[in-house]
């Protein structure tokens, strides 16, 4: 499409989206491949249905999310949005609803909101009925009628947002298969988790959607996949020769991946209580993560087949997961009755719950690769601080001890901080300043906020809509993964609930259950270096993320004390 044409169609006063879109959303529209896979549907028409355009999540995310693609130039010029749910509501309400959440998602843009309204429109309809999912689709075709008569349209391409509960995707998906596919164009959808309980609802709610379309049509999100840190995993991995050398057992030693909320269920634990935190966090986003860590190389990381491949064959190299490599823990209130407990939540209604806010646990994967090294798996609500991240710890050098005598040295380890504060930081051993020959330990750190200021970084969501517009279905969860992904956790969370197993409580506001410290232990996670953590206290809350020099230095000769006299040198 001709660049005069989309800066025509933009309010006066505002820059080409076209334009914006060559220069933003970190550069995706830049380079070469990426290039032709961004404007390849760009010249084409886009009819975008979010089906429960009256819910929360379309409020938060949806909307907002193609807020972001619309002032960055990333939806075609010939675009309309339908709102489509069960409610009695009118345009009107649908953009005062959804207008605080395009101010805060895109501050910087506010005047290109009431352009972007004038492509939303609200329509009601039943999400099980072909004969309203008709009455829509007639009204989109004639927007689509238009748009191909235009000269430089040539296709009308048709994306559907299920912002329901699972309950209702076969029926809508039977509805859009009678009515809905589009003629001249693409037809995709995007499938909002939770993707079954378990296994058996996974299946089933897999096989109801197989009999309307196959995978190729299908686009499952886990937002996790969006985010600056995980997609940048690939590139991390095997963008850098000095990696993949060391990225196996031969020079790792452990892997350890955790994410914490310092918040409860803060009023939901009425829906909390039927999933818990091992399905809510561990089967899907650290699963996710786990499998894009240590998959082995794609044939290119803009094929999505080739991606979802290798982490498919990952994940079938997990073993089994062991109750005795599991602590879970369910949090208590503060000792001050400042932050309640988990069951003073007023909507849980089983006051005798034992559903898990916390769960340590060791993912072991029989694979050339990764034969011995554990995964120490770990999340939780209500804990010291907000952190996701992967703490790759490395072997002890060889001969340390007679190398340097009477010296501790402390464990290299490799940190993707994935939120918040997105950095990538590597601790490594020097010598301190001065006139001493005194190993000390410190981090060459990429922290993405001191080295790129005021980036751009659009949220995952944004990410995720404008890999599907690509048709990139690499950053999306296939069938064959989901039922993968269940099989082994399912079996788990079956034994936990028939033999009723206990969570250990541990207060608000804490690092959990100290029970888990002593099986990442077990597993083989370094102690002393595990000690040297807790004493520096969470990194986020030093001066500028890290350690002063004096406050290393005290915790590393105090550490360093405790490890010669354990080993009476």
């Amino acid at each position: 499409m001709e660049k005069k044409s989309l800066e025509s169609s933009k309010p006066s006063g505002t820059q080409s989206r076209m334009t914006i879109a060559t220069d933003q959303m970190d550069g995706d529209a830049k380079h070469g491949s990426e290039d032709n896979m961004v404007f390849k549907y760009i010249g084409d028409a886009l009819t975008v249905v979010v089906i429960g355009a009256s819910g929360d999540l379309a409020k938060k995310k949806t909307y907002p999310s193609l807020f972001t693609l619309f002032v960055r130039g990333f939806l075609p010029e010939r675009t309309m949005i339908y709102g489509y749910a069960r409610s009695e509501k009118t345009n009107e309400w649908l953009h005062e609803r959804v207008t605080p959440f395009l101010k805060k998602q895109e501050p910087e843009h506010e005047e290109d909101i009431k352009g972007f309204l004038k492509l939303c429109v609200y329509r009601r309809g039943q999400y099980a009925s072909a004969e309203t999912m008709k009455t829509l689709m007639d009204e989109a075709r004639k927007f689509e009628k238009a748009s191909l008569s235009l000269a430089k349209v040539s296709k009308a391409n048709r994306l559907f947002y299920f912002a329901i509960p699972p309950s209702v995707y076969a029926d809508v998906a039977g509805a859009i298969k009678a009515s809905g596919i589009a003629t001249d164009g693409w037809t995709r959808m995007i499938i909002e988790k939770p993707f079954g309980h378990d296994l058996e609802s996974a299946q089933e709610l897999s096989q109801k959607l197989s009999k309307n379309f196959t995978e190729d049509f299908i686009y499952r999100i886990d937002h996790y996949l969006g985010k600056e840190m995980v997609q940048n995993m690939l590139v991390l991995r095997f963008g850098n020769v000095f990696f993949e050398p060391l990225w196996n057992n031969k020079y790792i030693d452990c892997v350890y991946m955790s994410f914490k909320e310092p918040f409860g269920t803060e009023g939901r634990g009425g829906y909390f209580d039927s999933s818990g935190i091992i399905r809510d966090v561990m089967q899907n986003h650290l699963l996710q993560v786990l499998s894009l860590f240590a998959m082995e190389p794609p044939v290119s990381i803009d094929d999505g087949a080739s991606v979802r491949n290798e982490k498919v064959k990952l994940l079938k190299s997990v073993e089994p997961i062991k109750l005795e490599d599991v602590v879970v823990g369910q949090y208590v209130g503060t000792k001050d009755g400042k932050k309640p407990g988990y069951k003073d939540d007023d909507t849980l209604k089983n006051k005798d719950s034992i559903t898990p806010t916390f769960c340590s646990m060791i993912l072991r994967i029989c694979n050339q690769r990764w034969d011995g090294v554990p995964f120490i798996m770990r999340a939780g609500k209500a804990l010291n601080q907000r952190k996701a991240e992967i703490r790759v710890q490395f072997r002890k050098v060889p001969g340390a001890r007679n190398m340097f005598p009477s010296e501790y040295i402390p464990r290299n380890e490799l940190v993707i901080r994935l939120q918040p504060n997105e950095s990538v930081f590597l601790r490594t051993n020097v010598k301190a300043p001065g006139l001493t020959s005194h190993p000390t330990q410190n981090e060459l750190d990429l922290t993405y906020k001191n080295r790129y200021g005021k980036v751009d970084n659009p949220s995952a969501y944004s990410r995720l809509l404008l890999e599907v517009l690509r048709g990139n279905q690499g950053a999306f969860v296939r069938k064959d993964e989901l039922l993968r992904a269940w099989e082994i956790f399912s079996p788990l969370i079956k034994e936990l609930e028939e033999k009723k197993v206990q969570p250990l409580p541990y207060e608000y506001g804490g690092r959990g259950p100290p029970e888990a410290d002593q099986l990442a232990i077990k597993a083989g996670y370094d102690e002393q270096t595990l000690n040297l953590r807790l004493k520096a206290g969470p990194r986020d809350a030093r001066k500028d993320g890290r350690y002063t020099t004096r406050e290393l230095d005290v915790y590393v000769e105090n550490l360093q004390e405790e490890v010669t006299e354990e080993d009476g040198n």
